[in-house]
């Protein structure tokens, strides 16, 4: 009997994306601190459209056209922009029925860069069974891309793609020769037993608490917040359909 289960795939940097890239794919962009965390929060709460951009360039030129800015590099606020990229700038009083052009150090540029698939959509532990449970519905190979910090290996991504990747395969529906996939799921196995307290082991941790900006760890690592899955569409950042 012919094998039709999908292929499962997981990108542990920008540096390995050209490894990975494939028109058929559905890409799941992964940037748990903050950048897709920050989306979902957004869709979530009632955010007309998201306008992702690779380049404070890109950012800059948006912001002179009137758009509200959501920028940052290296978890500074960048001195145009009119707020950054913690989750809890994105309520419903700030965001909803807005349009917001937002860039990041890490996630914004992935999303760019895994445009050419069949989809792109936003993976955070916040959507995480809605995500799952879109992708079940799907009929398509999945890479689960791991925005990582500055092309170097992240923690608290492959720990999330591990979560996601459990999900997939014990559907069935998916199977994996892919040695970044197993090596998620032994990572997730390690941290799913108390995830927040694992995830004080991170580097980007440290990096957002030497700043001031860890405030939001928790709730990035908050299971099923939202419904929502982002999806890369026409240039913007929408709910799924």
């Amino acid at each position: 009997m012919k094998n039709t289960k999908l292929r499962l795939e997981t990108c542990l940097s920008p540096a390995l994306y050209p490894k990975h890239a494939h028109d058929e794919n559905i890409v799941v962009v992964v940037d748990i601190l903050r950048a897709t965390s920050s989306i979902c929060t957004a869709l979530h709460n009632g955010v007309k459209r998201i306008i992702p951009v690779a380049t404070v360039e890109e950012a800059r030129t948006k912001k002179e056209e009137g758009f509200i800015v959501a920028s940052e590099r290296d978890g500074y606020v960048l001195d145009f922009a009119d707020f950054g990229n913690s989750p809890f700038n994105f309520t419903a009083e700030r965001v909803k029925d807005r349009e917001i052009v937002y860039s990041t150090t890490n996630g914004t540029r992935c999303i760019h860069m895994a445009s050419h698939s069949r989809a792109v959509v936003i993976g955070s532990f916040l959507n995480l069974t809605a995500l799952t449970d879109w992708l079940l519905q799907q009929d398509a190979p999945v890479l689960i891309f791991c925005a990582s910090w500055k092309d170097r290996f992240s923690l608290e991504d492959t720990v999330f793609a591990g979560a996601l990747a459990e999900k997939l395969l014990e559907s069935g529906k998916y199977e994996t020769i892919c040695d970044a996939v197993t090596a998620s799921l032994d990572l997730w196995s390690l941290a799913k037993n108390d995830l927040n307290g694992y995830i004080q082991k991170a580097a980007q941790k440290g990096r957002l608490a030497a700043k001031g900006l860890d405030d939001c760890i928790e709730f990035c690592h908050q299971p099923d917040f939202t419904k929502v899955v982002p999806q890369f569409s026409g240039g913007d950042l929408i709910p799924v359909s």
